[in-house]
């Protein structure tokens, strides 16, 4: 094995050691990152839970029910008679 063989098999070695530490370190960092994310929401959940145990509960509305609709017992015009008391009326059709 000559010299130059040599220095080739070892920068092919080194690359390859070298992309796996660097993608080793990347995962590092993605972790970390990950972390003071998720530590983040963490806090600012607890920050709102205890704003909000310390706010008196909101009042509870109390839903209105709406009446039923009577049924009328006349019918309606018909539609004829309804077009022409609009063009009575000033409505334009």
């Amino acid at each position: 094995m000559t010299s130059e063989d040599r220095n080739r098999a070892d920068a092919r070695f080194n690359k390859a050691t070298r992309a796996a530490n660097e993608a080793r370190t990347g995962k590092t960092d993605r972790d970390a990152a990950l972390k003071a994310v998720t530590d983040n929401m963490a806090k600012l959940k607890a920050l709102r839970l205890a704003r909000e145990a310390a706010q008196p509960p909101p009042a509870a509305t109390v839903k209105k029910t709406r009446a039923k609709a009577k049924k009328s017992t006349e019918k309606a015009p018909a539609l004829g008679d309804w077009l022409v008391g609009q063009q009575s009326g000033g409505r334009r059709t």
